[in-house]
């Protein structure tokens, strides 16, 4: 659409003026909002007119009404004349001003429209992911749940029970040991919560001689609700043990942190 074009014919003119039907003035209105330029001509038309009349009303108009009665031979002071006075109310500047109270509210609804819309496809998007996270969850849950009860029916699996030490008598722990996969579910409910820049360290021991080895830490503790790890031990393990070290782990054991302990057999 060629909009100099438009604006040129003079269309703009008449919809200010209120000369064209419903229909051209709804296409009108629709371009004003497609197009910044056309709705900037029709603001500047209404302008110009509105200023128009204001100086076309305040304007003294004796020396037009001396020029007809001169030309008309009526010159005497006698003469009467029927004044005609100003319509109460100028048409065209009221069209101009309803059409901008129109236009003002028409687009102040489209933009109210449009932050609605956002803001409900916001909540919709929102939404949406929230379920999405809730069902993954769901998945995992149920995977990790399906995991366990068939670790805990398989006779193949070792129990080892973890006991409190020393001055963490309070503490357990259990480990479900399956030795075909090489791996171990570590059942950590009975340690409490490590504190800040503290983590759980595993290891994995042999007894003769101990021989420590680590099997990792326990970084998502905190986090975890269940308290219950998957760890590989690829070790040919006679105990695990767990100590509170540092966060990043330590190369061996703090014993004096050992918090629980369990040999191999033991259930």
């Amino acid at each position: 659409m060629d909009i100099k074009a438009y604006i040129a014919s003079g269309i703009l003119e008449l919809y200010v003026a209120g000369s064209l039907s419903e229909k051209e003035n709804e296409e009108i209105y629709v371009l004003m909002q497609q197009h910044p330029e056309i709705l900037q001509e029709v603001l500047e038309i209404e302008t110009a007119i509105i200023k128009l009349t204001a100086a076309t009303s305040q304007r003294n108009n004796d020396h037009i009404l001396q020029n007809v009665k001169k030309a008309l031979g009526l010159n005497g002071d006698d003469t009467k004349v029927i004044s005609i006075t100003k319509p109460k109310y100028n048409w065209i500047t009221y069209a101009g001003w309803a059409a901008s109270i129109v236009l003002g509210v028409g687009l102040l609804w489209t933009v109210n429209q449009n932050k609605q819309l956002q803001s409900d496809i916001e909540v919709a998007e929102t939404q949406q992911s929230l379920l999405e996270h809730q069902i993954e969850n769901s998945k995992n849950s149920l995977t990790e749940a399906n995991t366990l009860i068939s670790v805990l029916r398989d006779d193949n699996i070792s129990r080892i029970q973890l006991a409190g030490q020393g001055n963490f008598a309070n503490t357990y722990a259990k480990v479900y040991w399956d030795k075909n996969s090489k791996r171990i579910f570590l059942d950590a409910q009975g340690l409490p919560k490590p504190p800040e820049g503290m983590v759980y360290q595993v290891w994995s021991l042999k007894l003769s001689p101990l021989t420590p080895t680590s099997l990792g830490t326990i970084d998502n503790f905190n986090t975890d609700a269940n308290k219950i790890f998957e760890i590989e031990n690829q070790n040919e393990s006679e105990a695990f043990g767990i100590t509170l070290e540092p966060a990043g782990g330590s190369a061996t054991p703090t014993m004096e942190q050992l918090y629980t302990l369990g040999v191999v057999g033991t259930t």
